[in-house]
């Protein structure tokens, strides 16, 4: 599905709250004089001493070791072409982020405002000092080539310009994947190249050291085919230039095995696709619109195995799934470079991975049923978890085989556990939980669309593709709003004013829900005039999938009426409430967190249930903390007696399930204190991700002093144990808190669907 992006929202996510993408972090304590006085000014001479005495030790006291340059003069920005250093600058800043989500590399973005290659290599061989690794980006050709080429040779770290490399490494497994599938081998294909830019030239190159014959290679330009009969040829164009008769794309591509293109749209025709080989390979990585629309092609040709640039194809050829990862393995062995051996093990190991079976997390995070080796599935996914283990290895062991490496790496199971948490795999929930909304988005109905903040999220939602929202309240109101703020949104509106035969149905349907508790007939049809009843039975009736409320009112008056329309799920006794809380470190879950204000031992065991399951739900298999103030019973009292019961019975009742306690908070968490002190711990291993609290009050105070003064981001509360897909807001979200809730919603009333369709 391709995304709709407005103007207006792309600005405003860029300059909300603080301007840009990217900030600098303190990694050490700075809460007194001492610690400001050991990170300056005297303590700060002792590092600079024994770096003055071994150059070596800036990666030792310094971030030199994790920290990329990501340069550009802007010349050659994807898309944009030549608009100058200060408006590649947010480009540059998104490039820091990939580095730092995937990878868990920081990265300071320097635009230059040079355009002479001399002058632009001195600048960028200055900072050599700075940084781990230069990643050259969006230079235009040819000067794009003489620059890496000097940097590389004058420089003693990893440099590398991403638009050649970047694409070659990752269309370069695919390639291998797609010959292996058809049976072809590479030193025998005839291959066309339609681009010479920067990044077809690579990927030709790279082509060649995989085993394609020079012979066998026609490239063509804007101008035709590269040939020797031209004279207008540079020196890197004339390198690949044919000696075959041809002369237009359309007489070069007649008979050809594989298809690359790295040019402009709908240069490819349906013929020139039935012209091509048997089983021919066609990589249309032209972006946005390919150089042949993805469904024309299959159309032309059903043999046809197809790669693009784009999300909503298969087989999307993206940089992302490389340039991390390799400058993760080259940073890690102190490289003195990325060289050829590293790009081809980067290439092979893309390769290998896309033939391992494929983990469920990344199934569902794409809505696949069954995702495995075959046309549709050349390469590895961009959310992939493993990719960071095992691009970053491969590269890593490539530079250490090529003599390169200065710090070798010696215990790799333990690198493979450093790996995870320098990312801190869990940040990718949301990621996850969005990309699976999209593939099947449902309807979200929202109780307070009268308020700015809900139609903004609607609107993204829907041109984000994640939900289908509805919106309930008085017409003329949101009408109004909508109109107020601009909005171009079209979204179903239910007034519940306009439908009283409806209303009274709710009514009567309520009523026979609750007659028994006191309710009497009319009293019911005044409650479902409350836009949070009429919406829950909304969601009852099958008249929208799930209910997303809470902004502007307190959980209780949100909470009840889902309870009373709806009912908890099936051999639910309670409901809870659920937190993820992410900071730079990863990500945790508390519970119960909004809903039980002190439940007994057996009550903390159905908790755990839900929250268990609730865990689960986000693909991660949860690790489960009862606390206490206490340490397996080294204090006594109320709570540590009740946490300790309660640990006791979810064993019995969960087998298998990952759980201790009572515990502390602060040794759930730290695995060194838990294995000095406390060793046969089932969390000892690891620590806990997910944190059951003794009480209502516990809970709610914790997370919201971790949102206020630690620094964390907060999504929830996460409803759990309904019958259906209800979930609460917290009082004044932001438009990307309610997103992210309808996501979460969604994926909920995805499941409920599919269980509903087991029965």
């Amino acid at each position: 599905m391709s995304l709709k992006i407005r103007k207006e929202a792309a600005l405003n996510y860029h300059m909300q709250e603080r301007p840009g993408k990217i900030e600098v972090v303190p990694t050490k304590m700075l809460s007194s004089q001492l610690d400001l006085a050991l990170a300056y000014s005297p303590g700060v001479a002792e590092p600079c001493k024994e770096i003055a005495a071994n150059k070596e030790d800036v990666y030792k006291y310094t971030a030199k070791g994790n920290l990329v340059a990501v340069i550009s003069n802007g010349t050659a920005v994807l898309g944009l072409g030549n608009i100058g250093p200060e408006a590649s600058k947010p480009v540059m800043e998104g490039k820091g982020v990939l580095f730092k989500k995937f990878a868990g590399i920081d990265v300071f973005d320097i635009e230059i405002n040079e355009t002479d290659p001399d002058k632009f290599i001195h600048i960028v061989q200055s900072l050599e000092p700075t940084f781990g690794g230069i990643n050259l980006e969006d230079i235009k050709a040819p000067e794009c080539f003489r620059i890496e080429k000097e940097l590389r040779e004058k420089m003693n770290i990893p440099v590398m310009h991403d638009d050649q490399h970047g694409t070659a490494i990752i269309s370069g497994a695919a390639l291998l994947n797609a010959l292996e599938l058809v049976g072809k081998k590479i030193s025998d294909i005839k291959l066309v190249v339609n681009g010479a830019g920067a990044a077809a030239i690579s990927c030709t190159k790279l082509y060649l050291q995989l085993g394609l014959k020079k012979e066998n290679l026609i490239m063509c330009d804007s101008k035709g085919v590269i040939s020797t009969t031209r004279t207008d040829l540079d020196e890197i164009k004339s390198e690949f230039a044919t000696k075959e008769k041809v002369k237009t794309l359309k007489e070069a591509i007649k008979g050809a095995d594989v298809f690359l293109g790295l040019s402009k749209a709908d240069v490819l025709t349906e013929d020139d696709i039935r012209s091509m080989a048997p089983n021919p390979i066609v990589f249309a990585l032209a972006n946005p619109v390919p150089e042949i629309d993805y469904h024309r092609a299959k159309q032309a040709r059903t043999d046809v195995i197809m790669a693009t640039g784009r999300s909503d194809h298969p087989n999307q050829v993206n940089n992302v799934l490389g340039f991390p990862y390799i400058f993760r393995g080259a940073l890690d062995v102190l490289a003195t470079e990325i060289n050829e051996e590293m790009k081809l093990a980067a290439v092979h190991a893309l390769a290998r991975l896309a033939k391992e079976p494929v983990p469920d997390i990344v199934m569902r995070a794409y809505g696949e049923e069954k995702l495995s080796f075959g046309p549709d599935y050349l390469i590895p996914k961009p959310l992939d978890p493993r990719l960071i283990t095992t691009v970053a290895p491969a590269v890593a062991k490539a530079a250490m085989e090529s003599g390169i490496a200065r710090k070798p790496i010696t215990d790799w199971e333990a690198y493979h556990y450093q790996l995870l948490q320098r990312i801190g795999v869990n940040q990718k929930i949301m990621s996850h939980i969005i990309d699976r909304a999209r593939k099947n988005p449902k309807c979200v109905l929202f109780t307070e669309a009268h308020h700015p903040r809900i139609l903004k999220a609607a609107l993204t939602l829907t041109d984000e593709g994640i939900a289908r929202p509805i919106l309930l309240g008085n017409r003329q109101e949101i009408e109004k709003l909508i109109a107020e703020h601009n909005l171009d949104l079209n979204c179903p509106i239910v007034d519940p004013l306009d439908d009283t035969t409806k209303l009274e149905k709710f009514a009567r349907l309520l009523h026979q829900k609750r007659q028994r508790k006191g309710l009497t007939y009319r009293d019911c049809l005044q409650l479902m005039r409350d836009l949070n009843y009429y919406g829950s039975m909304m969601v009852e009736t099958g008249e929208a999938d799930a209910l997303v409320s809470g902004l502007t009112k307190d959980y209780p008056k949100t909470i009840l009426p889902a309870l009373h329309c709806i009912g908890m799920a099936e051999g639910v006794k309670r409901v809870a409430g659920m937190y993820i809380i992410m900071n730079s470190k990863g990500s945790w879950f508390f519970s119960d967190t909004t809903v039980n204000l002190n439940p007994t031992a057996e009550e903390l065991v159905d908790i755990i249930g839900l929250t268990a399951r609730g865990v689960k739900f986000f693909d991660i298999e949860p690790r489960i903390a009862v606390l206490s103030y206490s340490n397996f019973g080294s204090s006594r009292g109320e709570v540590p007696e009740k946490t300790s019961a309660a640990v006791r019975m979810a064993r019995e009742k969960f087998p298998g399930l990952i759980i201790d306690g009572d515990i502390q908070a602060n040794v759930a968490l730290n695995t060194s204190l838990q294995q000095e002190n406390f060793p046969f711990s089932a969390l000892a291993k690891e620590g806990a991700n997910t944190l059951i609290f003794p009480n209502l009050a516990s809970g709610n105070i914790a997370y919201k002093l971790l949102m206020e003064i630690g620094g964390a981001e907060a999504i929830g509360p996460v409803l759990l144990g309904m019958k259906k897909a209800v979930h609460v807001l917290q009082l004044g979200s932001s438009i990307r808190d309610i997103v992210n809730m309808a996501a979460i919603a969604v994926v909920d009333a995805q499941l409920h669907e599919q269980d509903n369709s087991v029965r």
